[in-house]
């Protein structure tokens, strides 16, 4: 486990993980202050697409040493960056409308309940 932690690949995972939330949350901020340009909706874009090649990079180097449990709790993160990716899509296409906030808050929740689960099973099984 400590090996994993202390890899360059879960390093750099780890920053783009942030990265990518960090501009995903500050675009999605910016419309409730009544700023709302045209490239926020590239930058949010890029933010999710960052996150989801991380989460494809850190599902692809636990997977060697991962129970099954814990490969599908990694699979499950991928996809809440798809979900952003899709949320990102919906802002493109649907203008004037607000539907990209629940495929949004649908990649939160996922997120949410993966990386706790992946701690409580790593913890349990002592990996």
């Amino acid at each position: 486990m400590d090996k994993e932690k202390n890899s360059p690949l879960a390093a750099w995972t780890g920053v783009l993980v942030v990265l990518g939330l960090l501009l995903m949350v500050v675009m999605a901020v910016l419309p409730l202050l009544n700023i709302n340009e045209p490239w926020m909706r590239w930058v949010f874009a890029a933010g999710a697409v960052a996150v989801l090649l991380a989460r494809i990079a850190e599902a692809w180097a636990n997977n060697a040493r991962s129970s099954l449990r814990v490969k599908r709790l990694y699979r499950i993160l991928i996809s809440s960056g798809i979900l952003y990716c899709v949320s990102a899509l919906m802002m493109f296409l649907s203008r004037g409308t607000n539907d990209w906030i629940g495929f949004l808050l649908a990649g939160v929740v996922v997120q949410m309940y993966a990386t706790a689960m992946i701690d409580r099973v790593i913890k349990s099984s002592g990996q």
